[in-house]
């Protein structure tokens, strides 16, 4: 018999102390505004001599992004690197990304899902944000310790009614951050994860996650760095208008791995184990790091309560 894991609740509490940001990351991250769900490439229209086509040059609206927690900062940068760092740039992420101001916003209060110092990208925000907060709650409400990180947060910050941060009011902002990082709900067995991917493809771990994996493609879904997309053309009835599109797409799609003469993952076990070996092992040899943030909404949104680092954490006690 295999182990099994059931689906648990996540409770909510409501605080009373004001605090805008004294909560974990959100159901969903900040993918969907830059890498969009779902993308017109062109269209076109059949004329007396042909075709007209008409390609969709990105005109992306001037994103403020507020509350960017730093498992999500780091995100963006992943994603910056497969969408935008090599020679196949996605001319709709790029033009949404440029024009991105980001306040990122360190945690205090870490989540029990939450796993980001096992990633080793939290819970204090690093490269990458315009400016970032760390919110401290007196008897007064919440106020604001500011760290500024490019010329356009200088900027905004020059028309925000503030002054310089006592020390005292630093150092505790620092401290409320590194206790976070003593109170994660998760953890992640952070040495040696690309090889241990590697040197276990045939474990029979494979075989107790099939049992349980529904392989709906949720965790691919809200991953915030999962980008994968396919691409599908459609007429209206008449034949006179046609549209391509790029979509969203899932290695849990029986379907995404077809070739000619059939799938090349065709059992739940091999697409589960293509998600968690290439989130943690080939990602690196692809763009040089791990494509795991920490985030843990894998965790929260599978049906069946599958946690990867539970998975990990038994591939490395049953690798021989």
């Amino acid at each position: 018999m295999g182990r099994h894991a059931a689906a648990r609740r996540l409770p909510v509490h409501r605080r009373g102390d004001g605090a805008a940001f004294a909560h974990t990351a959100g159901p969903q991250s900040w993918k969907p505004f830059l890498h969009r769900p779902r993308v017109k490439l062109w269209d076109a229209d059949r004329t007396g001599e042909g075709f007209e086509v008409r390609d969709q040059a990105p005109d992306p609206p001037r994103y403020a992004f507020l509350g960017v927690r730093p498992c999500d900062l780091r995100a963006i940068a992943v994603q910056d690197r497969v969408l935008m760092g090599g020679r196949d740039v996605d001319p709709d992420y790029r033009a949404r990304r440029q024009g991105a101001f980001i306040i990122a916003v360190n945690c205090t209060e870490p989540g029990e899902t939450c796993f980001c110092v096992s990633m080793g990208t939290g819970p204090e925000a690093g490269p990458g944000y315009d400016l970032a907060f760390t919110e401290l709650v007196d008897d007064d409400g919440p106020r604001y310790v500011v760290d500024i990180g490019t010329e356009a947060g200088a900027a905004v910050m020059a028309d925000v009614p503030s002054g310089a941060a006592a020390g005292a009011d630093v150092e505790r902002a620092r401290a409320e951050v590194r206790a976070a990082a003593d109170r994660m709900g998760r953890e992640m067995p952070a040495l040696g994860l690309r090889d241990l991917m590697a040197e276990n493809l045939d474990s029979p771990r494979w075989d107790d996650v099939a049992e349980r994996c529904l392989s709906c493609g949720n965790c691919t879904m809200v991953c915030p760095t999962c980008f994968c997309t396919k691409v599908t053309d459609t007429t209206d009835l008449t034949g006179d208008h046609a549209e391509r599109w790029q979509l969203w797409d899932s290695c849990f799609d029986l379907d995404f791995s077809h070739l000619h003469g059939g799938n090349v993952r065709a059992s739940a076990k091999s697409r589960y184990r293509q998600w968690l070996t290439h989130k943690l092992g080939t990602w690196h040899d692809q763009f040089g790091s791990s494509g795991c943030v920490g985030c843990g909404r894998c965790v929260v949104w599978c049906p069946v309560g599958i946690d990867l680092t539970a998975e990990v954490a038994a591939l490395r006690a049953e690798a021989p």
